[in-house]
C-alpha cells in the first residue's frame, strides 16, 4: 500500500473497456512536427535543426504577423500550419473570449481564428494573473486534429480546417492565489491527457475521438502543480510523469494508476515540467526554496531511498531546462545561465546574462522554456531579447537578439522546423529562417 502521509492519490477508471481498442495503429506523426509544447515528448530538442543564432527585426527575419489577442501559449508546427491560442474581452461586459488561430507555415498570413466564448465565471484578471493572462495551454496535435484546454473554458479539439469536434469541462474551481492555470495538453495512443490542477485538481485522459472521459487520478497536491506531464519510455515501462510539490509521479498513462512516486522535497508550487533521459527524470522548482533532483526511473511504490541519484539548490522556478549530452541547461528566474552535470547535479556554469534580472514588474525575468537546436540553447526572456549560448561545458555567449519594434512580453516557448524558428510575443508571431548557401538554393 502507497503512504498516504505524502501522497493522496485516487483513480477513478470511467471506461473499463476502452483500454482493449486503446492501441493506436496509426501512432501521430508528433516526431515529424513540433506539435506540443516544447516539441518532441516535450524534451525541448531539436539537435538536427538549424534556425539562426542571430536575427533582428531585419535579419533573418522571413515573415511577421501581427496576432489578433495576446497570450502566453507556444506556438506548434503541424504540417504546413501552425497553430496558437490566444485571448480577449478579459474585462469586458461581453464576457472573456479564447481563440484557436490557424497560420500558414510559409507565408505567416492568418487562415482561421476561431472563437470560445467563456463558461461561467473566469477568474479575476488582477495580480499574477495579468502576467501571463486567460491563453497559457499550448496547443497539441496528433496530425489529424488541434486539441486544446482554456482551464475552466474546458478543453476541446477541432480538425485541421477549423471545425469544432468535442467540448468538455473539466472542472470550475481556483485556487486562493488566483494564478490561472497554465499546464499543455498532451497526446498518448488514443488519449488527450490534460493536468487539470486549478480547475478540479486532477489529471484526465479523454478519448481524443469523442473527448469520453476515460480515467481521472485526483489528488489535493495537484492545486499547485502547473507543470505539462511527460510520457517516459525506459527498457520497456511507459511511466507519464508529473512533479508536484513535495513528489514525483509515475503513473500508467493507459489506466491513470499510480505506478511509484518519490518524495523530492521541493515546497510550495511547481512549474517546470520533468526532465527525462539516459533512464533518469529530473525535476526543478519550488516555492520559496528552489530546488532539483534526479531518480532512477522505475520501481514500485515509495522509492525515495532507493532511487534519488542527487539533489541541488540550482534551480529554475518556472522555465523546464533542456538535456543535452550529460548536461542540463536553462536560464534561471534569477536572471543566470546554468548548466549542471546531468550524472552528479554538480554546477558547471552559472553566468549573469545581461539585462535579465528578477526585478521590475513582474519579477521574474523568463518564462519561456529554453530549447536546443544545432549545438545551442535558446533561452527567450520576456523583456530583454532571446539569448543564445553554446551548449557546452564553457559558457559562450552566442547572441542576445532582440527586437526593437516589439515592446511587450514575450512569455512563450519558441517552436523548431528545419531551418526556422518560431518567436510569439503578446503582439506578434515571427518566424526566423537561416539564409541557405546560394549553392543549395540551386540544388547543388
Amino acid at each position: 500500500m502507497m503512504n498516504t502521509k505524502y501522497t493522496w492519490f485516487a483513480v477513478v477508471l470511467s471506461v473499463a473497456t476502452f483500454m482493449a481498442t486503446a492501441q493506436d495503429q496509426n501512432p501521430p506523426r508528433q516526431g515529424a512536427d513540433w506539435s506540443r509544447f516544447r516539441g518532441p515528448n516535450g524534451q525541448g530538442s531539436s539537435p538536427d535543426t538549424t534556425p539562426p543564432t542571430v536575427w533582428s527585426d531585419s535579419q533573418n527575419l522571413k515573415w511577421r504577423t501581427v496576432l489578433p489577442a495576446p497570450g502566453t501559449s507556444s506556438p506548434i508546427l503541424v504540417g504546413q500550419k501552425i497553430f496558437v491560442t490566444a485571448w480577449t474581452n478579459a474585462t469586458s461586459s461581453s464576457g472573456l473570449q479564447r481563440h484557436l488561430i490557424c497560420l500558414d507555415q510559409k507565408t505567416g498570413s492568418i487562415l482561421w481564428n476561431k472563437t470560445i466564448k467563456a463558461q461561467g465565471s473566469a477568474d479575476r484578471y488582477e495580480q499574477f494573473l495579468q502576467d501571463h493572462g486567460f491563453a497559457s495551454h499550448t496547443p497539441v496535435s496528433d496530425g489529424e486534429r488541434v486539441y486544446v484546454y482554456f482551464g475552466k473554458g474546458g478543453a476541446l479539439a477541432f480538425d485541421l480546417d477549423g471545425k469544432e469536434l468535442w467540448h468538455i469541462s473539466l472542472g470550475t474551481e481556483a485556487n486562493a492565489k488566483n494564478w490561472g492555470s497554465a499546464s499543455s495538453p498532451i497526446v498518448h495512443k488514443d488519449l488527450v491527457i490534460i493536468n487539470a490542477s486549478e480547475e478540479s485538481h486532477r489529471v484526465y485522459a479523454l478519448d481524443k475521438k469523442t473527448g469520453k472521459e476515460i480515467w481521472k487520478a485526483e489528488g489535493a497536491a495537484l492545486a499547485y502543480a502547473f507543470g505539462t506531464p511527460v510520457i517516459s519510455e525506459q527498457g520497456g515501462q511507459t511511466d507519464l510523469l508529473l512533479s508536484l510539490p513535495n513528489e514525483l509521479w509515475a503513473m500508467n498513462p493507459d489506466t491513470g494508476k499510480l505506478k511509484w512516486f518519490a518524495q523530492t522535497g521541493l515546497p510550495g508550487n511547481i512549474s517546470p515540467s520533468v526532465v527525462v533521459g539516459d533512464g533518469v527524470a529530473y525535476a526543478f522548482g519550488g516555492f520559496p526554496r528552489l530546488g532539483a533532483m534526479a531518480v532512477t526511473l522505475g520501481g514500485k511504490g515509495d522509492v525515495t531511498q532507493s532511487n534519488i541519484v542527487w539533489t541541488s539548490n540550482n534551480s529554475t522556478y518556472v522555465p523546464t531546462p533542456v538535456l543535452h549530452e550529460g548536461r542540463i541547461y536553462f536560464a534561471s528566474d534569477a536572471g543566470f545561465a546554468t548548466c549542471l552535470d546531468a550524472k552528479t547535479g554538480a554546477l558547471i556554469f552559472r553566468e549573469r546574462l545581461s539585462g535579465a534580472s528578477a526585478s521590475g514588474r513582474g519579477g521574474k525575468p523568463f518564462y519561456a522554456s529554453s530549447v536546443l537546436a544545432n549545438g545551442h540553447v535558446y533561452a527567450t526572456s520576456r523583456r530583454n531579447g532571446t539569448f543564445v549560448f553554446a551548449a557546452q561545458p564553457e559558457f559562450k555567449l552566442v547572441a542576445q537578439n532582440k527586437l526593437a519594434d516589439d515592446d511587450t512580453d514575450f512569455n512563450a516557448t519558441p517552436a523548431l522546423a528545419g531551418r526556422q524558428l518560431f518567436l510569439r510575443s503578446n503582439r506578434a508571431l515571427y518566424c526566423f529562417e537561416t539564409v541557405q548557401p546560394a549553392g543549395e538554393l540551386k540544388g547543388q
